[in-house]
């Protein structure tokens, strides 16, 4: 008689199966589980070698510099107006190109003056150069061995790291409210009027001017009809960039030549309306028009 098969059993196994082999000492008990602690060895970092470490200084020079080197391209390609195949202005060209704001380009093109003038004093080659634009920017206002030192009392207070703007900013103001007089404002400086309480500015209240003389407590301003002097209450600067002082000149002498020659009342309104400008330069279109008054009374 033959005996039934077997059963073949399936194979089992437990957890205790397919646990590591861990040292009896490495395990401790904590709310009542197993916790398992393995010691794993620390990974070995290398060393740079003398070529990485050349290569890491190289590209760390080029971030740093970022900003200087898109200042000092921008210069470049203003002075040589080699915009000019594609836009009549540079502050157009700026925009379409590389997206920036007016105020953009000229800011990093003043950067790059300043930033020459810290590298005659300070060391180039233990990081306390500027980083960016907005570490610079405070420092514009000042006279060049200003900048210097006010430099280096900030990389001293940010502990001999490069010093954030905030920090250069904080150092500048105390310097000018140290050496603060009573008025402040630069011949050439665009200014907004404010007629406040005075009837004798009645219908110039937002007007700009331009400063053509600086007394103690009060300037000389000439506007797009006329001059005034004018109390500093009464005045309150745009903190326009040079450059826009300039080409807000250039404006103001257009209109008077128009604005003097006597043209009818339909003239005049649209004179006056540039007049209060708030910007530092003419639209398309406003151009336009005053291209065309100019050329009325010359012919």
């Amino acid at each position: 008689m033959n005996n039934p098969p077997r059963k073949r059993k399936k194979a089992t196994s437990t957890s205790s199966d397919l646990q590591p082999t861990v040292n009896p000492q490495n395990i401790s008990s904590q709310d009542n589980q197993d916790v398992v602690t393995i010691d794993v060895p620390a990974v070995e970092v290398p060393e740079l070698t003398p070529e990485e470490q050349s290569d890491r200084l190289h590209l760390e020079r080029k971030v740093e510099r970022a900003f200087f080197e898109a200042g000092k391209a921008l210069a470049e390609l203003r002075e040589r107006r080699l915009y000019r195949s594609t836009h009549r202005t540079f502050e157009e060209y700026c925009r379409d190109r590389f997206g920036h704001s007016r105020r953009q380009s000229y800011l990093l093109m003043d950067a790059t003056v300043v930033f020459d003038n810290l590298v005659e004093k300070c060391d180039q080659f233990d990081h306390k150069l500027p980083t960016a634009e907005g570490q610079i920017r405070p420092l514009t206002k000042l006279e060049p061995q200003q900048q210097q030192e006010v430099w280096q009392q900030a990389v001293q207070k940010a502990g001999g790291k490069v010093p954030t703007g905030k920090i250069v900013k904080g150092i500048v103001q105390r310097i000018m409210e140290r050496t603060q007089i009573p008025n402040t404002y630069q011949l050439g400086e665009v200014c907004q009027i404010l007629a406040k309480d005075n009837p004798e500015l009645r219908g110039k209240g937002g007007c700009w001017a331009i400063v053509t003389q600086v007394n103690d407590f009060s300037c000389t301003v000439r506007t797009w009809d006329g001059e005034l002097t004018l109390g500093l209450k009464h005045l309150k600067s745009y903190e326009y960039l040079h450059e826009d002082c300039q080409q807000m000149q250039e404006i103001c002498e257009r209109i008077s030549r128009v604005y003097s020659s006597g043209l009818e009342e339909s003239v005049q309104r649209f004179l006056e309306s540039l007049g209060k400008l708030k910007r530092a330069y003419l639209t398309g279109l406003e151009e336009k028009v005053l291209r065309v008054l100019e050329s009325e009374i010359q012919g």
